[in-house]
């Protein structure tokens, strides 16, 4: 089991060393994508969410 478990951690390391990281730039630029992707997601829900929530307030009353 002891073995198992270190041969685990072997090969893990190996493959983790053929691993191409991302430069500074590429992970910044990536990072940009993810926080404009989010903030324009999160006005469309809330520009959504407002319109029809005054749609449903004018139908109720």
């Amino acid at each position: 089991m002891v073995q198992k478990i270190a041969n685990f951690f072997q090969e893990t390391q190996q493959e983790l060393k053929k691993v191409t990281w991302p430069t500074w730039n590429e992970l910044w630029q990536a990072a940009m994508v993810v926080i404009a992707v989010t903030f324009f997601a999160s006005a469309f829900i809330a520009i959504v969410d407002f319109c029809i929530s005054t749609i449903l307030r004018i139908l109720i009353d």
